[in-house]
C-alpha cells in the first residue's frame, strides 16, 4: 500500500465528512479504524503501525487545525474505550480508565493516538457528534442520538468499507411544530 496515496484518500474523506456532518470547534469526531481491513486483511488479525500512523496522524492534523477533538475508539479487548487527550477528558467530565493500547488490544488507531497526541488517555465512552467508520469498526455506539449516515466522498479505504456518521438535534412536537434547517441534510 502506497502511505501518500493513503494520507491523501484519508484526508479527501476526512475533510467531506467535515464539511458535510456539520461538526463545530469543542465537539467530539470518533474515529474507528482497522488497519487490518485497509491493508486488504480480515478485521483484528494483520493491524498495521504504519497504516494507523498515517490514517491517525491525518485526521488528527484536519480536526485540530478546525478546533475538533479526536477520539480513537478500540477494539473489542478494550471494551470499545477511545483514546482522547486528558484535557478533553477532564473538561467533558469522562471517565478516565487505566490501560495502554498495543496493536492487538486496542489496535493501530489508538497506538498512533498515543504517539501523535499531547496527554492521551483511556475514556470508557463518548458522546461524539460525528465519526468516521473505515473497516466496519461499529462507532455507533459513541455518536450522539439523532444518528444521520453519510456516505464518504470514498467508500473504499485499501481494502477497507468506510462508512461515517453525523447527528441532529432530535424532532420532538409532532405535526403542528416548525423545526429549524438540518445542517447536515440541508432542509
Amino acid at each position: 500500500m502506497n502511505l501518500r496515496d493513503l494520507e491523501k484518500q484519508t484526508r479527501d474523506i476526512v475533510l467531506d465528512i467535515i464539511d458535510r456532518s456539520a461538526i463545530k470547534k469543542g465537539q467530539l469526531f470518533v474515529l474507528g479504524l482497522s488497519s487490518s481491513e485497509v491493508a486488504g486483511g480480515v478485521i483484528g488479525k494483520n493491524s498495521s503501525a504504519e497504516i494507523g500512523e498515517v490514517i491517525v496522524k491525518t485526521i488528527l492534523d484536519e480536526l485540530t487545525a478546525r478546533g475538533i477533538h479526536l477520539a480513537v475508539q478500540g477494539c473489542e479487548h478494550l471494551n470499545r474505550a477511545l483514546v482522547v487527550e486528558k484535557q478533553v477528558a477532564e473538561d467533558k467530565d469522562l471517565e478516565i480508565v487505566n490501560v495502554i493500547p498495543n496493536l492487538h488490544a486496542g489496535g493501530s488507531g489508538q497506538v498512533a493516538a498515543f504517539k501523535f497526541m499531547t496527554n492521551p488517555v483511556e475514556v470508557e465512552e463518548v458522546v461524539a457528534h460525528a465519526g468516521l467508520d473505515i473497516g466496519d469498526t461499529s462507532i455507533g455506539m459513541h455518536v450522539k442520538r439523532v444518528q444521520v449516515p453519510l456516505v464518504p466522498i470514498r467508500r473504499e479505504l485499501g481494502g477497507a468499507h468506510v462508512t461515517a456518521l453525523a447527528s441532529r438535534s432530535k424532532l420532538i412536537g409532532g405535526v403542528r411544530a416548525t423545526y429549524t434547517t438540518d445542517p447536515i441534510r440541508k432542509f
